[in-house]
């Protein structure tokens, strides 16, 4: 099972539903990402690729994630995954999937809700596991235009994805 918590809430999800899960957020967050923080959050969701990581072994928690430190950096970056959550809700760009995520409204309404009722800690933002600034995801897919872990891995998820035979 994969587990994303914050604010005494978890979403566990399976590894089909974590996919789902990770598809549609990234998608929304290729399309906002603008400041150094949001390649950081980006690669933060690339780095719960199952394929990758291991299937039932990703996750993570809200608060792990360095927010900024200061008041103004925090609310900044829980703005930017509340409308990223937001964008992902109005089915940003899921015609690319190939698949219809019948599950994938109500994963994002709760982890919503999760960083809705985050209240970011107040410390220097190492945050543990998460990607630091020379860590973010830079790089873009050139044929669908994600946000991917390349030149580390083959390409974004649409690129990787195994295909149906």
């Amino acid at each position: 099972m994969n587990v994303f918590s914050g604010s005494g809430q978890s979403l566990d999800l399976s590894n089909g539903g974590t996919e789902v899960f990770i598809e549609v957020l990234m998608l929304a967050v290729s399309g906002l990402a603008e400041a150094e923080w949001d390649y950081r959050f980006a690669a933060l969701l690339t780095l719960q690729d199952q394929n990758v990581m291991g299937r039932g072994s990703v996750g993570f928690d809200l608060q792990d994630i360095a927010w900024g430190t200061s008041t103004a950096e925090r609310a900044r970056s829980k703005d930017f995954v509340l409308r990223s959550i937001t964008l992902a809700l109005s089915r940003h760009r899921w015609s690319e999937l190939g698949y219809d995520p019948p599950f994938a409204r109500d994963y994002l309404l709760q982890f919503q809700s999760m960083v809705e009722s985050l209240v970011p800690i107040d410390g220097t933002g190492t945050g543990a596991g998460f990607p630091s600034p020379e860590e973010r995801a830079v790089a873009s897919c050139a044929h669908h235009r994600i946000l991917s872990a390349l030149p580390h891995w083959e390409g974004c998820f649409l690129c990787v994805r195994p295909r149906a035979s």
